[in-house]
């Protein structure tokens, strides 16, 4: 494995967040009974004519001002010919030679901790299209049915370079272009929906050659854990095709979830000629200055720009902005967070929404949105830590107090079950006295060189204060006694 390298490129399929179709006035709504959201346009019924839909284009058009790319002031639509059961009209109506997002890039954050390291991906192009129908093979007695209710929902087709080394590296960018069509709100990003899907473009090439291996394609990837697995075993494929003397065929391959494999869907050879041609039935799209303008205007502050100020404004490490801008609704509840603590426990409320209430997420299996502690609670707990009310450890448990509903703010939990530090420093030294006098074998192990034996000491006075004592004092005041 050490000595080839692998190569991934993406293409993403996002539904954009429009309430009709591309170019009807059919509902996009989810979950209608099959068949009843497909109108003449849909369906291509003679003498009718489609009609671009506005609200399509400014999402294309959010999208490439947030990848800082190229939005084309003028496109064309085309006609992409194949006959399948799911296409009505024959042909899908797309975008071939003028797509209307040409480059662009995405930074992403790689890994987690000391390992964690930025890459950037370029993208290629994304151009707007319109989906086909569902083929349905279950309860049909044998036979298979067609639901045309997807047939011309929006869609925009993402495509990056062949930029990608690893499974790992296509996961983060996969992330971060879902996070990022959330963030500007020009799709759901709800994957068991179909709303994003993934297909990715597979090929190995020994380390050091400069010409590409021959990929294969694996279509319609709708889970990051997925997209993982499916990588993972067609690279580990290829590598052992190769070192068994046989070569690599260009195919789009499906990923089974339940065995973990690729399987081949067509090769090469069986691959269609669309014969593209730009559709007479609609004019080239055409966007001035004065569009882009007010789309650009409409931006919210982007996750690249949110992560700089996070770095330059509240200090954070490049690593915690990237996790805290993973989505909006994580950077929203940090933001919240912060105005309450301030900005001078920027880096205790990072700390405390990246570790202790993403654990609890977790755990409780929601989402941020559905968190049982607000962030102006979460706030006001880290307040009362950093003005010594509260030790870290007591924080842990009125955080847990809260999440439970066992009161409307820290103040309050701390207040009714008696958490408040002892920083008296005489309380605090009556307790070190007591505990050095009870244990003579400690303090003899300390002062024969074992540090061990200290932590133990400080362990028998937070024991002795019920975990209340300020650690600091504690360690202070312990040292002091231990030189004397």
């Amino acid at each position: 494995m050490n000595q080839w390298e692998v190569v991934i490129g993406i293409e993403t399929h996002a539904q954009l967040a429009t309430v009709s179709k591309i170019f009807s006035g059919a509902s996009t709504a989810f979950g209608a009974e099959p068949n009843t959201q497909a109108c003449a346009v849909d369906l291509a019924l003679p003498g009718v004519l489609p009609v671009l839909n506005r609200q399509a284009v400014e999402c294309a058009i959010r999208f490439g001002l947030a990848i800082g790319a190229h939005v084309a002031p003028k496109s064309v639509f085309a006609r992409k010919n194949y006959f399948y059961p799911d296409l009505p009209k024959g042909y899908q109506i797309s975008q071939m030679d003028l797509p209307v997002v040409v480059g662009g890039q995405i930074a992403l954050q790689v890994g987690q901790g000391d390992k964690a390291y930025e890459k950037v991906v370029n993208l290629t192009r994304a151009h707007l299209e319109e989906d086909a129908g569902k083929s349905l093979h279950e309860d049909f007695h044998g036979k298979s049915g067609i639901d045309l209710n997807r047939a011309g929902t929006p869609l925009l087709e993402i495509v990056t370079e062949p930029d990608m080394r690893s499974s790992d590296e296509a996961v983060a960018y996969a992330r971060a272009l879902h996070a990022l069509v959330r963030w500007i709100g020009i799709c759901d990003g709800n994957m068991q929906e179909g709303s994003f899907r993934c297909d990715a473009n597979v090929s190995v090439r020994p380390k050091g050659q400069a010409e590409f291996g021959t990929r294969r394609e694996i279509k319609n990837l709708n889970s990051f854990r997925f997209l993982k697995e499916a990588i993972d075993f067609e690279v580990q494929w290829q590598i052992n095709e190769i070192e068994e003397g046989r070569k690599i065929q260009q195919a789009t391959v499906l990923f089974d979830p339940d065995s973990g494999e690729t399987r081949m869907m067509r090769s090469k050879e069986d691959a269609h000629d669309y014969r593209y041609f730009p559709d007479p039935d609609l004019l080239p799209l055409i966007i001035d200055e004065a569009w882009m303008a007010r789309v650009r205007s409409e931006l919210p502050e982007l996750p690249q720009q949110k992560r700089e100020r996070f770095v330059g404004e509240l200090g954070l490490s490049v690593y915690d902005a990237a996790m805290l801008t993973a989505s909006q609704e994580i950077s929203e509840y940090f933001e919240s967070t912060v105005a309450v603590a301030g900005e001078a426990s920027a880096k205790p409320c990072a700390n405390w929404v990246m570790v202790d209430l993403a654990g609890r997420l977790n755990k409780d299996g929601v989402d941020i949105a559905a968190a049982a502690v607000s962030p102006q609670q979460l706030g006001g707990l880290i307040l009362r830590i950093a003005d010594n009310t509260i030790s870290n450890n007591i924080a842990k448990k009125v955080f847990e107090a809260l999440w439970l509903g066992e009161g409307a703010t820290a103040d309050e939990v701390i207040e009714k079950q008696g958490l408040k530090q002892i920083t008296d420093s005489a309380a605090i030294e009556s307790l070190v006295d007591e505990v050095l006098a009870a244990n003579a074998a400690n303090v003899a192990e300390f002062k024969a060189g074992k540090e061990k034996a200290f932590n133990a000491l400080v362990g028998q006075v937070m024991k002795a204060a019920k975990g209340k004592a300020n650690p600091q004092q504690v360690n202070d005041l312990l040292k002091k006694k231990l030189a004397e």
